[in-house]
């Protein structure tokens, strides 16, 4: 991210409050408090903006407790600020794995079995990278393997960073089902619209909330032009470029957490929205505030949203792609509660009280909102729980992705050409930020297929190339035009707002349709990522 792990702390007697940039609020106040040896109450956090997170602020770092420390023995406030290279090195990062894929299949494409290990190290008590994981739910096979095995390595702990389990786990398994389409002479996209399952594979007894992978792959080819894609590898050339598209499908699990808020109606007629919640530039105040707006009946001017502080209730927090849907359920619950406290005031009840335009209505008695806080605010706090509907539904998030790119005929030079996400997960809240956040992970999906590599010191243990001159990351010139595609669709089952979260879904299979599309470019299937140009030399076709 551009914004470092960055402290501010300062004490006043025992009470400690650190300014930090930090994506879970109330997890992070539980881990400095055990690690200083205080109590919960004695702990105040605030955040409320954070220039990048993708993961790797989940949790408190060094930056935290050192600014602490500092500021406890000078008796002063004291700010720490990790620069470039120990952020690499001190947080987190993404472990390198290793992925053996198996995969049977009747000769008219149905998959008969799937199996899929990876291999992954970390520090000893680490967790394991889980880029099987995909591989349990995407596809219906009878047989199915599905492993994760951890070696002990003495790096930098490997954990939540720029992407989920899904991301490097699809950078295989779609490599391997373009292979399969191929030896079974199927198209790429045929073929996995012939192993889709509208039931867990696995927990067959348990449906999909909603699953529309066959309409994500059928509205990009028709939206790509898929059509025109030659299905013989190195057929397509324009003067010294060789030209090739590549597919992938997308998954990504919807998580559900506990998440709450407190909304206050104000004596103007305003609504204030607080909540723990961060923004890591996704956009949480936009829609927080569009929620509220809307179950309150006012303009998104008359919200004023504040997040980021653990003394506000406790939300879901930013991460995993359930921050969107499950922090505005919770301020859904708030402002439910909220509603009735108002329609108790203003001596309205029944099922058919509205609110709307800063008014409420019911049994043909219209009142201005802002009366029902005359003699007083009228405050409401509640939360949003989801019991077990992860137990009776198998939530998911889906899309495809398609990517052309051009390959020099003479030195293997890469260069994407277009780029389209078609995604399908639940309700979006916001069309604009929900592209943004898409855009920007499959920008990060090329950067994992064509140039980021860590180069790590075996003698001592640590990433070399630990800032941004040595550790390569795509720029401007480096992406083309790239689309999204929304569907139009509702999950009634994943929460009031029918929403689920799109943001880690965007880079998830982005880099394996990059490796297709330079097979389809050049007959040259590489294995081992970053793609880079040494790889691809050895198979392009002769030069004419």
């Amino acid at each position: 991210m551009m914004e470092p792990h960055a402290t501010l702390a300062a004490w006043q007697g025992d009470q400690l409050t650190l300014w930090t940039s930090n994506q879970m609020i109330a997890w992070s106040v539980g881990d400095v408090a055990a690690t200083l040896g205080l109590s919960k109450d004695k702990v105040r956090l605030i955040s409320p903006y954070i220039g990048g997170g993708f993961g790797g602020k989940l949790f408190i770092r060094a930056d935290a407790i050192l600014a602490a420390l500092g500021a406890r023995l000078t008796n002063r406030p004291v700010k720490v600020a990790l620069a470039r290279p120990q952020i690499a090195n001190n947080t987190t990062h993404r472990p390198a794995t290793i992925q053996r894929i198996r995969m049977g299949a009747t000769a008219d494409g149905k998959l008969t079995a799937i199996a899929h290990e990876g291999w992954s190290g970390n520090l000893k008590d680490g967790k394991v990278e889980v880029a099987a994981q995909p591989s349990q739910l995407l596809y219906a096979a009878e047989n199915r393997l599905v492993s994760m095995r951890l070696a002990p390595l003495d790096l930098p702990e490997g954990n939540a960073m720029r992407a989920p389990g899904e991301t490097p786990g699809l950078m295989a398994l779609e490599i391997a089902m373009d292979e399969m389409a191929e030896q079974l002479k199927l198209d790429p996209i045929q073929f996995r619209i012939l192993n889709d399952t509208q039931v867990d594979p696995v927990k067959t007894e348990r449906p999909f909330s909603q699953r529309r992978l066959i309409e994500c792959l059928q509205t990009g080819a028709e939206k790509f032009g898929w059509a025109q894609r030659s299905a013989t590898p190195g057929s397509r050339r324009e003067g010294r470029w060789l030209i090739g598209m590549g597919v992938a499908a997308a998954i990504r699990n919807n998580l559900l957490l506990k998440s709450g808020a407190r909304v206050r109606l104000e004596r103007d007629g305003k609504v204030t929205v607080e909540t723990d919640m961060t923004d890591i530039g996704t956009g949480s105040y936009t829609i927080i505030a569009q929620t509220a707006a809307e179950m309150m009946g006012v303009g998104l001017a008359d919200v004023t949203v504040h997040l980021g502080d653990s003394n506000f209730p406790v939300s879901s927090g930013s991460g995993g792609q359930f921050g969107a849907n499950c922090s505005t359920a919770g301020v859904y619950a708030a402002c439910m509660k909220l509603r009735d406290a108002v329609a108790t005031r203003l001596g309205m009840t029944g099922a058919d009280v509205e609110f709307a335009d800063g008014q409420v209505r019911s049994g043909g008695k219209t009142l201005a909102l802002r009366d029902a806080a005359k003699n007083g605010v009228v405050e409401a706090e509640d939360s949003i729980e989801f019991a077990d509907l992860a137990k009776q539904y198998q939530q998911s998030t889906f899309g495809a992705h398609f990517v052309e790119v051009a390959v020099d005929a003479a030195t293997g030079e890469v260069r994407v050409r277009r780029m389209l996400a078609v995604c399908a997960a639940g309700r979006i809240l916001n069309p604009k930020a929900a592209r943004s956040q898409v855009i920007g992970a499959m920008t990060m999906g090329v950067g994992a297929a064509l140039m980021e590599e860590l180069a790590v010191d075996k003698r001592l243990g640590f990433f070399v190339n630990h800032d941004l001159a040595g550790y390569e990351v795509p720029v401007h010139a480096d992406i083309p035009h790239q689309e999204v595609i929304f569907l139009d669709e509702t999950d009634p089952v994943s929460s009031p707002m029918k929403a689920k979260g799109v943001g880690e879904l965007g880079i998830c299979g982005v880099s394996a349709a990059v490796a297709n599309a330079i097979y389809n470019a050049t007959g040259a299937r590489v294995r081992e990522y970053p793609i880079t140009l040494d790889k691809i030399l050895s198979s392009l076709p002769p030069m004419i």
